[in-house]
């Protein structure tokens, strides 16, 4: 039983809900944040170990919030997998500075197995 956290940022409450299923499911603790703009302040009180974030969010898009992240001590190396069903949204991903990246509508062995790969 591992107890990593993770922390899933997405603007759609039905695959927050997927998703946190999911991963508690798998051993994870799963935090869930809706709203982007959020989602520095709740790392810093949270303390996940790997955060999902979306790519397309109103407000505060993924690849923004990712660089905000890089650039914020203390969180500038957690460990980001991107979710997107963006056609170039890997590339994207890459460029703000993801560590992995998932297409939509995601596999979710898929993710479990990337989410392992970085928490090792």
């Amino acid at each position: 039983m591992n107890s990593k956290k993770i922390m899933v940022c997405d603007d759609d409450q039905g695959i927050l809900d997927v998703l946190q299923m999911l991963l508690e499911s798998e051993g994870f603790t799963v935090f869930t944040e809706i709203n982007s703009t959020n989602l520095i302040k709740q790392i810093q009180v949270d303390e996940p170990d790997l955060i999902l974030l979306d790519l397309w969010m109103p407000l505060l898009s993924g690849d923004q919030v990712l660089k905000a992240i890089r650039s914020t001590q203390g969180v500038k190396d957690l460990p980001v997998i991107v979710l997107s069903a963006s056609v170039d949204g890997d590339d994207i991903a890459a460029d703000a500075g993801a560590n992995d990246f998932v297409a939509k509508p995601f596999d979710l062995d898929d993710i479990v197995s990337k989410i392992n790969s970085l928490l090792v």
